[in-house]
């Protein structure tokens, strides 16, 4: 069938990629926070202050280790629809 209004049809842009943040540096990033989050829990509940420090240097780790994992390009891209955009 040919167009004889001389309109164009105007289709909407890609769909985001469906992963819900599932990705390598998601799961690793949550991974090592909650053990850092164990292990100052435990620090706290035993009284070590010492191990409550080491569990927050493991979470900051954790933060650290998964935005390496980010822009070596294991988490999801900025911009979702073609992958490019700031901190991409």
């Amino acid at each position: 069938m040919t167009e004889t209004s001389g309109e164009r049809a105007h289709l909407p842009p890609k769909p985001p990629h469906a992963n819900h943040g599932s990705t390598p540096a998601a799961w690793v990033t949550v991974t090592v926070v909650m053990l850092g989050g164990l292990v100052a829990a435990l620090a706290v509940a035993f009284s070590l202050v010492w191990l409550f420090w080491v569990g927050l240097g493991v979470i900051v780790l954790g933060v650290v280790v998964g935005r390496i994992l980010r822009m070596l390009g294991l988490g999801q891209p900025a911009n979702p629809v073609d992958g490019a955009g700031p901190g991409a």
